[in-house]
């Protein structure tokens, strides 16, 4: 054979033999060597070869116990399932594997533990203040409990931990428990209580090693405090009425229960309200009735007794008139149809306090139904509204079960009040300028609460009726609207009154100036300068004449100034001034005085002989001019022609 040939092949064959190595038969286990399973879980060992097409497996425990597992071998993979993991299965398992002459084997360790549900929490008993109790920490199915560890929290109090270090010969599940006794206090209401348990196991998971459970603190307060309130009283009379009130203190809040005791000592339910209303007694219902404060951590009672008593018919209270403060009313108590009545006894009481007694002693001849009162006068005063009046009459007779008989009657007092301090405000003023607006608000005290009532006074006295406002508003105001308004406070036990002055003003307008008789007067009239102005009330009227050495101010009277026997110097001009506080207005007129001539007659006989004289002269001439001119336009003139022509 060639060299090269030999050389080829010896390659060929090493590289067979790496490539057989390379393919050998080996072995391996999963998990690898151990495994930490919580028992009632299920849990699978697979066993898996490789260099083997058809290996063979086997299974089995170190110390040759039952697989107490299920196998299943699908080619080169055997697979043990455990299922549920028990105390059974807690051994190292061994797999073995077989290919052909070669045997090869893994081993894998099963520990167990137990730690299934979360720490229970319970009471000795109720949680009541001031009562000592026992709280216990549970953990069920612990294994292996020598490595639990427990704790015991109170908000942020360690009220105890504890370690379980005590050997175990026996494997089994057991229920391990934490205690502690406290006593709670108001303070530990709503505080929160915590039991953790942690198992030293380093191989499980930390959500799966600690566990712990909290609960909040329900403390309770037992029913302490229970009372009774009753109104009007524990005494009644035949067919009145008794509210009763009961409350107790606890946590939680205390139910309330009534019952009333029967004679065989028995109790009757009578209401889980905490008012018990009682109407239209009778005498039956005289007797013991309990309240009792009843929640879980326990119960309180207490008692009262209500005595009915019989009488024939109700004290009547009554009064002369309306209660108003200050003002004397007399009251009577009577009581109607008593027999016999110099047993009986009649007090008046305001409140608490007795206002009078009395005591019917005289004999008694007649076997008669009588009417008895008391009677008595007081002043009231606001102290008492509110108050109750009492009329109580008690028949002192012994026969009479334990106490007198009594009836009684009761009537709140109301005292009114007259209305007083009556007050108006206006705004912006009392007095205003025409056009504008004003608020006018009254205000009464009394009890009850006065009404209001505004009105206005007219020219003739009588009271014009506005509004029953409170407030009374005028808008865009006119002169027409000055005058007295008045404001009423009235309730039943009177009326107070108050007024006000309203002044409407207008600019002076209209403004009117005269000379009567004229404003041209002859020297020695009597001349009157007269200034008006208008229906302006409140209104300054100056009369003045203007000179040019400067203004005269006239003595005038209601706005008239008298000149008597007018001389050439009163002639002028005259200026009348109307003014208020609003604005004002100017008027003037010139006064004409004439003089006159002395001791000459417009008429003298001289003058009257010239007048007639001309009067005939005149046309003469105009006659003698007329015939003249036509005798030139004839060319002569004869005075005979004349005349003819005249004829």
């Amino acid at each position: 054979m060639p060299r090269k040939t030999v050389v080829i092949f010896g390659a060929l064959n090493i590289l067979w033999m790496v490539f057989a190595a390379s393919q050998a038969f080996k072995i391996e286990i999963f998990p690898e060597s151990k495994i930490l399973a919580q028992i009632g879980d299920s849990i699978s060992l697979t066993c898996s070869t490789t260099g083997c097409d058809s290996p063979s497996f086997s299974w089995r425990t170190q110390i040759d116990s039952p697989l107490n597992g299920k196998v299943i071998n699908e080619g080169t993979k055997s697979t043990l399932t455990l299922e549920p993991v028990g105390f059974a299965h807690e051994h190292s398992y061994l797999c073995t594997a077989t290919c052909g002459h070669d045997k090869q084997e893994r081993g894998v360790q099963v520990d167990l533990y137990s730690f299934p549900e979360d720490p229970e929490i319970s009471f000795s008993g109720l949680l009541e203040v001031g009562k000592p109790v026992t709280v216990t920490c549970l953990v069920r199915d612990v294994y292996p409990f020598d490595r639990l560890e427990m704790h015991l929290l109170k908000g942020d109090h360690l009220m105890k931990n504890q370690e379980f270090v005590e050997d175990t010969d026996v494997k089994a599940l057991e229920t391990k428990s934490l205690e502690v006794t406290f006593t709670p206090t108001n303070e530990d209401i709503g505080k929160t209580l915590v039991c953790g348990a942690k198992l030293h196991i380093d191989e499980i998971d930390f959500k799966l090693k600690e566990k712990e459970t909290t609960k909040t603190l329900q403390v309770y307060i037992s029913p302490r405090n229970t009372v009774i309130s009753v109104n009007p009283s524990k005494r009644l009379q035949e067919g009145g009425s008794v509210t009763m009130t009961c409350s107790s203190e606890g946590l939680p809040a205390p139910q309330i229960l009534w019952s009333k005791k029967l004679d065989n000592g028995n109790l009757q339910l009578l209401s889980e309200n905490a008012t018990l209303t009682l109407i239209a007694m009778r005498m039956e219902d005289s007797g013991i009735y309990v309240c009792e404060g009843v929640n879980l951590a326990g119960r309180d009672r207490t008692q009262v007794e209500l005595i009915v008593q019989a009488f024939p018919s109700d004290p009547k209270i009554e009064m002369s008139g309306l209660l108003v403060e200050g003002n004397p009313v007399n009251v009577s108590c009577k009581v109607p149809d008593v027999y016999p009545f110099d047993r009986l006894e009649i007090e008046l009481l305001k409140g608490e306090s007795i206002m009078k007694k009395k005591n019917f002693l005289e004999d008694v001849d007649n076997k008669s139904l009588e009417t008895k009162s008391l009677e008595m006068t007081f002043i009231p005063t606001t102290e008492d509204t509110g108050k109750v009046l009492v009329c109580q009459a008690k028949l002192h007779i012994d026969e009479m079960e334990f106490e007198p008989k009594q009836r009684q009657s009761t009537q709140t007092l109301y005292v009114n009040i007259a209305p007083r301090d009556t007050t108006i405000s206006v705004s912006p003023s009392s007095i205003l300028e025409e056009g504008s607006s004003v608020n006018m608000t009254c205000s009464s005290d009394g009890l009850p609460a006065p009404k209001i009532l505004w009105r206005r006074q007219l020219n003739n006295g009588e009271l014009q009726f506005l509004s029953e406002n409170t407030t009374l508003t005028l808008i865009s105001t006119k002169m027409e609207d000055s005058g007295i308004y008045v404001c009423e406070g009235i309730n039943q036990a009177g009326k107070s009154r108050k007024e006000v002055e309203l002044t409407i003003q207008v600019a002076p307008k209209d403004i009117q100036l005269r000379a009567i008789p004229s404003e041209s007067v002859k020297e020695g009239d009597t001349v009157i300068i007269s200034c008006t102005c208008g229906n302006v009330p409140q209104t300054w009227i100056i009369l003045k004449k203007k000179a040019e050495t400067g203004d005269t101010v006239l003595k005038s009277t209601g706005g008239e100034y008298t000149i008597h026997k007018a001389q050439l110097e009163d002639a002028g001009v005259y200026e009348c001034e109307s003014k208020n506080q609003v604005g004002l207005q100017l008027r003037s007129l010139t006064l004409d005085v004439k003089g006159r001539e002395n001791n000459k007659d417009y008429f003298s006989p001289e003058l009257l002989v010239l007048y007639c004289a001309s009067s005939l002269i005149i046309p003469a001439i105009g006659m003698i001019i007329y015939f003249a001119r036509r005798a030139n336009m004839k060319g002569s003139y004869s005075l005979v022609e004349a005349q003819k022509s005249k004829v």
